[in-house]
């Protein structure tokens, strides 16, 4: 499945829901995603093929406002996807399902 800028912008306003924005703080709330003992982080990349489902990715817990009265972002888990033609340990697509997926680069 070949994804496109206009997928890539909905693939991305889903990987801010789940992070905290705002302030200097928000670095820590960039995206981070584990994946197979790798930390992984949004990517600029607007034109891959996403492959074959490789397993199960887990979203950082986000409370970069621990004096705000929200509770922040819980810990979440969602698909990692190979990127056809780019080595997992560089980097995967994640989303849950192939055609959300967003590309992320290896930290």
């Amino acid at each position: 499945m070949t994804i496109t800028r206009g997928t890539l912008l909905v693939a991305a306003a889903l990987l801010a829901a789940t992070g905290c924005t705002g302030g200097e703080a928000s670095a820590s709330c960039s995206g981070l995603v584990t994946y197979d003992s790798r930390d992984y982080l949004p990517t600029e990349k607007s034109v891959f093929t996403v492959g074959e489902r490789l397993g199960t990715a887990t979203i950082a817990e986000c409370d970069d406002t621990p004096n705000d009265s929200g509770d922040g972002i819980p810990e979440s888990r969602t698909g990692a996807y190979r990127i056809e033609g780019v080595d997992p340990a560089v980097g995967i697509a994640v989303g849950d399902s192939a055609a959300e997926a967003a590309p992320m680069a290896a930290g």
